[in-house]
């Protein structure tokens, strides 16, 4: 059983809709550009309502346009697609559960997810809940291909012997289980650190994970639910985990924070590798991580590059199926129209725009971007892994909150006067919402996660603007008292944020769990107050640190329209971390559970 319960995907669902990660704009569970353009359709035309996952949504819809212009038009009437972005954890919930375009966005009539694994996924989750199969039997096209890979900083992988030795899973244990870390070799990088996505929401952690367990069987296919609990596949899959640096909705963080640490000359100091899809090295390897065309140029590339490590042990393929729901929504026209795009993308010119993209063809071949130069092998990947069943693939995301890496977390709450504004038209203030969406997060937390309560404002404890109510302990036993002391906050004086970010974040260093993810979550909804302490150049020098292996990484959320985003952006860099956009006050219960996917 599970250590915790597995986090819904209706969160991811939720996540999709909402803006939350400052740092990329977009918190969608998956590499995002920012969300598609549309395009007018004219009254007599079929609109075909397309669903694409995020990091693909904004060629997809390129190409939609292409077709408007060179086609058109499907068994002798006018056609159009539409294209919407939505990660694939979070459209595989909302059609399992029925979709809520109030929450969800348009109804999709065709759905392409990153990966195939999120089509079984939905099959399980319709049988689950004795609603039809939406994906019908069969197999399904594909559009583009990228497969999973272990991308690694040229010299590390170089002292590794890539690209000549064949390396994977086993590498990284060897690695993570070792106390030296690259000191084995030599070399002055420090611990071993992986970088690695929560499989609940993002395609790379998924097939990640999948990959992992796969390894410590030794098997290509055929992975069993009696395999996932074995106790040398927990072993196995728990001391890979134990090199994460923390998790996540996207690998958009890791890449993100990886370029600033390359500005800045510590291009080896963040990660040693992190899981992502063959085409976000490339992304990376040109300065543009989000994988956006307009932002294509607008940074220099890094210094030092990434390069694709592909599993020895064997990969999954991101193979970007094209779903054509079995619903009653779509009908005989849109299927016409469904069929001639799908056709049409599969042809020549909308392939060399994947291909240009670094995605490979529909049927897997490397295009001309996929070379040694941008640290990609166009004859990798070797072996191949056949995608688990739907049982199993739900169990491994139940299993993988078994194994992950456990958590030390410190949550930071604002109880400052301007948090008892009411926002909305239902009376509720700001607090109200927080001190809701705070309590329901917790329970977020496995029960052997540490965990630990702080309230901030100019109004606390003697001099200091902060106050511990609940100490660090087990979420299993502080989890009651969190929630007690949340529920009885009330709003007072102003925003020390410095100085309790500072303390916070002194705090877990003084105590620093090596075996954890050591993090702070800090919500604010205003800028510093406390003239005390009042230099955010001192805050994130103090932050950066000189140990990159014993970082304490801040998450703080900028909750309401008064909180200054920039800083706290500049404070989550300073950490490594993320910072979250909550300017709509609404959307709080669905940022603090994406910052909650870290652990």
């Amino acid at each position: 059983m599970a250590a915790r319960s597995r986090v819904p995907l209706v969160v991811a669902a939720l996540v999709g809709v909402v803006a939350v990660l400052a740092v990329r704009a977009a918190g969608t569970g998956e590499d995002s550009p920012p969300p598609t353009a549309q395009q007018d359709v004219p009254a007599n035309c079929v609109a075909l309502q397309l669903s694409a996952s995020s990091e693909k949504a904004a060629l997809l819809s390129q190409i939609a346009q292409g077709y408007a212009v060179d086609d058109g038009e499907a068994d002798g009437k006018c056609a159009r697609v539409l294209v919407t972005s939505k990660a694939s954890g979070g459209a595989t919930e909302a059609l399992a559960r029925g979709w809520d375009e109030r929450i969800d966005g348009p109804r999709p009539d065709v759905w392409s997810p990153a990966s195939g694994s999120w089509a079984g996924l939905l099959r399980q989750g319709t049988s689950g809940r004795d609603a039809p199969d939406l994906v019908g039997d069969g197999e399904l096209a594909s559009i583009a291909q990228t497969p999973l890979v272990i991308a690694m900083p040229k010299p590390m992988a170089e002292t590794l012997g890539w690209p000549d030795t064949p390396l994977g899973w086993a590498d990284v244990l060897q690695l993570a289980r070792d106390p030296a870390g690259w000191g084995r070799f030599n070399k002055p990088y420090g611990a071993f650190k992986l970088g690695k996505t929560n499989p609940n929401f993002s395609t790379s952690g998924l097939n990640a994970t999948v990959g992992s367990y796969f390894a410590a069987t030794g098997l290509s296919s055929d992975l069993q639910l009696t395999d996932l609990t074995k106790p040398a596949v927990v072993d196995y899959v728990r001391r890979v985990e134990s090199a994460v640096v923390h998790y996540g909705d996207t690998t958009l963080t890791f890449l993100s924070n990886l370029q600033k640490a390359d500005d800045v000359g510590q291009g080896l100091t963040y990660v040693s590798a992190v899981t992502v899809e063959e085409k976000s090295v490339w992304d990376y390897n040109q300065g543009n991580p989000t994988g956006d065309p307009a932002t294509l140029g607008d940074h220099a590339k890094p210094k030092i590059p990434l390069v694709s490590i592909y599993p020895k042990e064997g990969t999954l393929f991101s193979d970007n199926p094209y779903v054509v729901l079995q619903a009653d929504w779509v009908d005989d026209a849109k299927r016409a129209v469904a069929a001639d795009f799908l056709a049409y993308v599969q042809s020549e010119g909308p392939q060399a725009l994947f291909a240009d993209a670094a995605f490979r063809s529909f049927d897997g071949k490397p295009g001309e971007r996929i070379v040694p130069a941008d640290g990609m092998l166009p004859a990798e990947p070797r072996a191949v892994l056949s995608p688990p069943s739907p049982p199993v693939l739900a169990q491994v995301q139940d299993s993988w909150e078994r194994d992950r890496k456990r958590a030390k977390v410190l949550l930071v709450l604002d109880v400052s006067g301007s948090m008892g504004e009411q926002v909305g038209s239902q009376g509720a203030s700001k607090l109200d919402l927080a001190k809701k969406a705070a309590i329901s997060a917790v329970d977020l937390l496995a029960p052997d996660d540490q965990v630990s309560l702080w309230v901030f404002s100019t109004e606390q404890d003697g001099g200091k603007p902060y106050r511990e109510l609940v100490d660090f302990g087990p979420a299993a036993e502080r989890n009651g008292p969190i929630k007690a002391q949340i529920a009885d906050l009330v709003p007072s004086g102003g925003t020390g944020l410095y100085a309790t970010t500072r303390a916070a974040a002194r705090s877990l260093s003084e105590t620093f769990d090596a075996g954890r993810i050591n993090a702070v979550v800090v919500l604010t909804d205003g800028r510093n107050e406390f003239p005390a302490d009042n230099s955010i150049d001192s805050l994130t020098r103090e932050l950066s640190g000189e140990d990159a292996d014993r970082t304490v990484r801040v998450f703080p959320i900028a909750y309401g329209d008064d909180a200054d985003l920039g800083e706290l952006t500049k404070i989550a860099d300073a950490s490594r971390a993320a910072a979250y956009d909550a300017s709509d006050p609404a959307s709080i219960d669905n940022v603090l559970t994406a910052v909650l996917s870290n652990f």
